[in-house]
């Protein structure tokens, strides 16, 4: 399938827009819909999207053009920065971003952190799977050769100029591991004994499935690659020790009944 969806005009809309779009409105619909279930209002949860949204945007560009700068725009035209629709969005940039974004309007809000991100944590997986498949599409985040009947080849005209022979469907593979963490998450929201457990958890889950998945890229430039660890790999540790901290962090300070009704 060509990465270019349609044109209006001189306007070109992108599959990878369309599902990164997708993705985050069908994980704040999820979210909105399990709000009430720990007593937060879903009209929260709408209020802070727009917020989410633009922080989540704002910080995986910056990154991803902080890491590629010398490779893709040191002499690349100035505004090619700002072209988030050609691909280029690093997932742990729109993370920081998007966390930002939410501690500053929980904070003006004066509204319970952790119970609001135990409400996003399994929306946000959820929509994660669904942009993921907007990378495939685009071409970018591909994987490894490989000769498994499950391979994907890329037409020789894709503007990123990923390889034509076949790969690991790197973007596939983090898709499913996604939707399997969304219904560990979502489970564990129902039987949850305090705030902070399930966006724990999703910290925990996600920078174990893409430290997995990373072992299949085959798209990073080797002067990224140290000690044979991809950069995802290494915040992936960071993420994973701070979920810890968090879960040890919030479990010794729960007392008995203190989370919020589930039902």
């Amino acid at each position: 399938m060509h990465p270019v969806a349609f044109q209006v005009g001189p306007l070109t809309i992108h599959w990878y827009g369309i599902l990164v779009a997708l993705g985050f409105l069908v994980g704040l619909w999820n979210a909105a819909r399990r709000a009430p279930r720990a007593g937060v209002s879903g009209q929260i949860i709408a209020d802070l999207g727009p917020w989410l949204i633009a922080g989540a945007v704002v910080g995986a560009r910056f990154w991803y053009v902080v890491a590629y700068w010398d490779h893709q725009f040191a002499q690349a035209p100035w505004w090619e920065v700002f072209m988030v629709h050609h691909g280029g969005l690093v997932y742990y940039g729109g993370l920081v971003g998007a966390a930002l974004a939410a501690l500053w309007f929980l904070y003006r809000r004066r509204l319970p952190l952790w119970r609001v991100a135990d409400v996003l944590a399994p929306g946000i997986s959820l929509g994660y799977a669904i942009g993921r498949l907007g990378c495939l599409l685009n071409g970018c985040c591909y994987g490894r050769a490989c000769s498994l009947p499950w391979a994907v080849r890329y037409p020789a005209d894709n503007p990123l100029g990923p390889p034509t022979f076949p790969v690991h469907p790197t973007q596939v593979y983090e898709s499913l591991l996604s939707l399997g963490l969304y219904g560990l998450l979502a489970w564990v929201f129902r039987k949850r004994r305090f705030d902070g457990q399930v966006f724990g958890l999703y910290l925990v889950g996600y920078a174990g499935t893409r430290s997995l998945v990373e072992c299949f890229r085959g798209d990073y430039p080797p002067d990224q690659i140290h000690w044979g660890l991809t950069p995802a790999q290494w915040f992936s540790v960071w993420v994973a020790l701070g979920g810890l901290v968090l879960l040890y962090w919030r479990s010794r300070k729960a007392r008995p009944n203190s989370a919020p009704p589930t039902s």
